[in-house]
């Protein structure tokens, strides 16, 4: 291979360098002499180029990925052949693979992998919007550029849900280490089958390792269809329940367990990764630039010291400058009438309203059978302000059966609460939120202006779901969270509850 080194496609891209290869093709940093830049060719192999199967597989890749036009996919320049065999050029990409990046480092900062998922989920989202399946999404088809930037490449087993394609039903394609249940036994693969393989990627990325090993790969693909992929919590104690619960659900073992999209999956890392940034205090490198482009939902509940520190601070010493000299104007001033200037109210800061260890309460007065409770025992787990811990519902294997089931908190004397924090390992469950000033009858579920109140609520509850809440000034004392449908899982964890005035 090295002899083709100063080969000039076409006359115009002159191999430089190879930077890898594979059974199919080889990869060169090329020299673009038309435009003078850098740019990377990927070039068929010639003991393949004769192979019509493969030849077609090739310039299909050309055609996925020319369809692409997003920050975090590797673009393609141009293609063409030479003497017979065919190539691509793709923008070239300073830096290191994500799989070279964690053999460097081990384990990633926990903002920084969740940040990497997020971009590398954005990429597959605009390839599953044009019905392009990626079908080996692992780390070492993630560029890491200079600036820290994630961009996915490599489309070469890519293929799209409209066309049969040319892979064989039964045929593994991709590395087994990331490959999704189905997939592993040669069934139809979809865009969850790509979610599935980045859940396995985010795992690599929190602990330094893949979920399975085995003597060959074919070990380790049946691994991934019959095992429960590892807690990562156990590997990584850190680790919020809100992170894990992301986990579990892509790297589910049945597909209707899993995200249902895309966005359904970007929304909840973009909800840890707030929650995962505002614990560790400080955001840098490419945390820093994603924080910038998360929605407002997820993005106010980090803390402006960290979302814009340069900001702060240059607002600091502002604030600063403005003090001391109206400090300097005020002291030679001679003050008229009986010297007190007019003040504006200050804007009252959300305030966690305090509750009592005893505080929370269980409450199933619509059980059909048997005792109206609902894990009594454990009610305290979901104000102890740890988030690894939760009350959990009962297991309802066929569903909830009932209008509803919920746990309650006592806020005496009585409260105006603006906001509800819900944070639960089991996303994707609704909830209703009601108020009520009176103690509530463990055998009743009675609504109305005696009774329960409709504050607010949530169709499908994120990892940290902020609930606002329309009191109208009434101050209660008792706060419910109605579960009135359990999402994907069998049962609901409520970790923490949290009200604001």
């Amino acid at each position: 291979m090295s002899t083709l080194l100063g080969t000039r496609l076409n006359g115009r891209y002159r191999l430089e360098a190879r930077i890898g290869s594979g059974g199919m093709s080889t990869v060169y940093r090329a020299f673009d002499e038309t435009l003078e830049r850098q740019v990377a060719v990927k070039l068929m192999n010639q003991e393949v180029a004769s192979d019509s199967d493969q030849l077609e597989r090739f310039r299909r890749e050309a055609r996925a990925i020319a369809q692409l036009s997003h920050p975090h996919v590797v673009g393609v320049i141009d293609a063409g052949e030479d003497d017979g065999r065919p190539y691509i050029v793709l923008e070239y990409v300073e830096g290191e693979t994500l799989k070279e990046r964690i053999r460097r480092n081990g384990r990633l900062a926990i903002p920084e992998a969740v940040a990497y998922a997020i971009e590398i989920a954005r990429a597959l989202g605009a390839a599953h919007a044009r019905h392009i399946v990626h079908r080996d999404v692992k780390p070492q088809n993630v560029l890491i550029d200079q600036e820290g930037t994630a961009k996915v490449t490599d489309f070469g087993i890519a293929r799209t849900l409209e066309e049969d394609g040319l892979t064989a039903d039964g045929r593994v394609l991709g590395t087994t280490d990331y490959v999704s249940p189905e997939q592993a036994l040669g069934q139809h693969v979809n865009g969850q089958s790509d979610l599935y393989s980045l859940g396995i990627v985010l795992y690599e990325m929190l602990t330094g390792e893949v979920p399975f090993k085995g003597e060959n790969q074919v070990a380790v693909a049946m691994r991934h269809v019959r095992e429960q992929v590892p807690d990562v919590q156990a590997k990584r104690p850190e680790v919020s329940a809100a992170l894990a619960a992301v986990l579990d659900t892509a790297t589910a073992k049945r597909q209707d367990d899993r995200y249902a999209d895309d966005a359904e999956l970007i929304a909840d890392l973009e909800d840890v990764l707030a929650i995962e940034t505002a614990r560790a205090g400080s955001a840098t490198g490419e945390v820093t630039t994603v924080l910038r482009t998360l929605p407002s939902r997820s993005r106010r509940r980090v803390p402006l010291r960290v979302r814009y520190p340069v900001i702060v601070i240059a607002l600091l010493v502002v604030v600063a400058a403005i003090l001391v000299v109206s400090g300097v104007f005020l002291a030679g001033r001679t003050h008229h009438g009986n010297g007190n200037l007019p003040q504006s109210a200050p804007k009252a800061a959300p305030h966690q309203i305090s509750l009592c260890a005893s505080c929370a309460h269980d409450y199933n007065p619509l059980a059909p059978t048997g005792p109206k409770i609902q894990h009594p025992n454990t009610v305290g787990l979901a104000i102890d302000s740890d988030r690894n811990t939760a009350w959990t519902t009962e297991t309802y294997i066929d569903g909830l059966q009932k209008p509803g089931v919920g746990i309650y908190v006592t806020a005496t004397p009585g409260v105006a609460a603006r906001s509800m924090v819900l944070d639960t390992a089991t996303p994707g469950y609704s909830v209703v939120i009601y108020g009520r000033r009176t103690r509530p009858d463990p055998n009743t579920f009675d609504v109305g202006a005696n009774g329960w109140v409709k504050l607010g609520g949530a169709g499908s509850v994120h990892p940290t779901q902020t609930m606002a809440l329309n009191t109208g000034g009434v101050k209660y004392s008792y706060y419910l969270v109605w579960i009135t449908s359990l999402g994907a899982h069998n049962q609901v964890a409520v970790n923490e509850i949290a009200l604001y005035t």
